[in-house]
């Protein structure tokens, strides 16, 4: 029986976590025998082509203890009799004194049953994560003596505790992360910089193919051909939607333009007030989220993509948001904010334009110059697409990853 590796995610299938999706293929591709762990049901009513390709069995954990506690209370007897269970016990408790939450309590029950369900043949345990996912890895790691490593992204890293971050850095075997920025501040916080390393998520240019023809020439002065700005992002407060409806409130009204939103989340109906009161209502479509299929349709036919990125309230943030290199590799001009690790793609002036964050009026000023030079906003777009087919393949960053888990990063099986 091969060795296998368990991916423990928040949730599995997700609409918002393609990046993950698209890891996870690509690793099996490269030989990598993997097991899904997900601490959540899916809540997402369609799910993209590509986890019809996933090969992984899925491990689904409770969600809630009391939802199951016979399993719950099954597994804790078994795994209290295991040597670990000192030093989880031990690291549990240390935990819950300082963060004394119900979600505490539920890691450690999650990560007893997946301690006492795991498949014989698991030799890793990989967190999707640094808060949650990473938690129950870590206390399953103790339970077991099976080593984990972590993927850390954005929320994880800048919402999770330092305290919290320095202990798991200083547990985990190796840590990849997807930005420079995200790199640089968790090297920061351990002794052992070696742990932790950069990968870019990249995009496959197979399922993101540059479109052939070219994009009409729109400068929004024809009201039978409006202009079409797109954005696609969970609608909650690190994404500034609010920020981008008030700056396209304050564009002229000589300029003929649509809107189009793709993405879930909490914020939505909010969003669709705030349309609704700023006189949008006609001019912004809200298409909810949508599988990766019909995402790639909708870039194609949008000439404009915005994305204003901002630091929220709990200092949430974006790292290197993946759509914004999807936009690109559609050749496809690209607004953004000077936040977190979206520097280190769009170069502003040059593969895109950049203002600051939670300026709707720099914004404002920005779509309307935008939207009124077609030539600007293709040059914009080819030199975009020449950067991520350079610099931000799916192939670079896979490598960097398969190489951590000991496989060879050139190798490409093509499982069929």
């Amino acid at each position: 029986m091969a060795d296998r590796v368990a991916f423990v995610l928040k949730g599995y299938p997700r609409l918002s976590e393609t990046f993950i999706a698209q890891e996870i293929l690509a690793l099996e591709r490269r030989g990598l025998a993997i097991e899904i762990v997900s601490l959540r049901h899916p809540t997402d009513t369609r799910q993209h082509p590509i986890h019809d390709d996933i090969r992984a069995d899925v491990l689904y954990l409770p969600e809630y203890l009391h939802q199951e506690p016979a399993r719950v209370l099954t597994a804790w007897r078994a795994v209290r009799r295991r040597t670990g269970y000192s030093l989880a016990w031990s690291a549990f408790h240390a935990d819950l004194l300082r963060d004394p939450s119900r979600n505490r309590v539920r890691r450690f029950g999650q990560a007893a049953v997946l301690a006492h369900e795991l498949p014989p043949n698991v030799t890793q345990i990989h967190a999707h994560f640094l808060h949650t996912p990473a938690s129950v890895a870590r206390y399953a790691s103790l339970l077991t003596g099976i080593p984990w490593s972590c993927s850390a992204h954005a929320k994880d890293i800048w919402t999770t505790p330092e305290w919290e971050k320095r202990e798991k850095l200083a547990a985990v075997d190796w840590l990849v992360t997807c930005t420079g920025v995200g790199r640089d501040h968790l090297a920061g916080l351990t002794p052992e910089q070696d742990r932790v390393s950069l990968a870019y998520h990249g995009i496959d240019f197979e399922r993101f193919a540059p479109p052939e023809a070219p994009r009409p020439a729109r400068d929004g002065s024809d009201p039978a051909e409006p202009f079409i700005i797109l954005s696609v992002g969970r609608a909650v407060e690190k994404k500034g939607y609010d920020v981008l409806l008030n700056a396209l409130s304050s564009l002229p009204a000589s300029l003929h333009w649509r809107f189009e939103h793709v993405g879930g989340g909490a914020g939505r109906d909010a969003l669709r007030r705030q349309a609704a009161a700023a006189g949008l209502d006609d001019r912004v479509t809200w298409f909810g989220a949508l599988p990766q299929n019909e995402v790639l349709e909708r870039l194609r036919a949008a000439d404009l993509f915005v994305l204003a990125c901002r630091v929220a309230a709990d200092g949430d943030r974006d790292g290197l948001p993946n759509v914004l290199m999807e936009a690109q590799s559609q050749g496809l001009a690209c607004l953004s904010t000077r936040i977190s690790a979206v520097p280190e793609l769009i170069e502003d002036g040059v593969t895109g334009v950049l203002v600051d964050a939670d300026d709707s009026e720099a914004l404002a000023a920005a779509l309307e110059r935008l939207i009124a030079d077609p030539s600007r906003r293709a040059e914009l777009g080819s030199a975009a697409l020449q950067r991520v087919q350079a610099d931000f393949s799916l192939e670079a960053g896979i490598g960097a990853i398969a190489g951590r888990f000991g496989l060879n990063p050139a190798d490409d099986h093509q499982c069929t």
